[in-house]
């Protein structure tokens, strides 16, 4: 039903996805699915646990054995890939997740974990003091998040050069900034 949910998000938005638009795709009555989920809040939720740790899996094995400036390229291509592939996933993954309270809620924070340990992956290959590690993830998601959620709303379609050689472009700027 999840898996469905976050399919739905991907084909039609994610703020199009509600208990009822799921029940419709899934042909069935939207009270038969109250007794998976408590609302539109846990199945967006759920979405949200979902879809982070699909892109987790994608951001492991896409870094394996890398290191450095294509561990970084490698590990952002894909994020990148996954929004494109999964728009509404992606959506999902830009969430709030509550602190505490539901099995999803839980599931989301210790995928949203991997993410940040991916990121810290990488930054052991370069030589950023402990105490600016929480700066430099923050500053390598608010790069790559930054773009694809401008290039996903088509914010670079119209002008050239292609947003590609943009990508490249940032991708060499944070590994410049990270190596001093």
């Amino acid at each position: 039903m999840t898996r469905a949910g976050a399919d739905l998000a991907d084909d039609d938005g994610l703020e199009t996805l509600t208990v009822s638009s799921l029940a419709r795709r899934l042909e069935v009555k939207t009270p038969s699915l109250y007794t998976y989920v408590d609302g539109n809040a846990d199945l967006r939720l759920r979405v949200t646990a979902l879809a982070l740790d699909e892109a987790a899996d994608l951001a492991t094995a896409a870094i394996a054995s890398l290191s450095g400036r294509t561990a970084l390229a490698a590990l952002a291509d894909a994020w990148r890939e996954f929004a494109r592939r999964h728009p509404g996933r992606y959506a999902a993954t830009r969430q709030a997740v509550p602190s505490s309270g539901t099995d999803a809620a839980v599931a989301a924070l210790g995928a949203g974990r991997r993410h940040a340990d991916l990121l810290r992956n990488v930054l052991d290959h370069y030589p950023v003091a402990e105490g600016d590690t929480v700066h430099a993830v923050r500053l390598i998601g608010s790069v790559v998040h930054g773009f694809v959620s401008l290039e996903l709303g088509g914010g670079f379609a119209h002008s050239d050069p292609p947003s590609d050689d943009s990508w490249d472009y940032a991708l060499a700027a944070l590994d410049r900034t990270l190596t001093r």
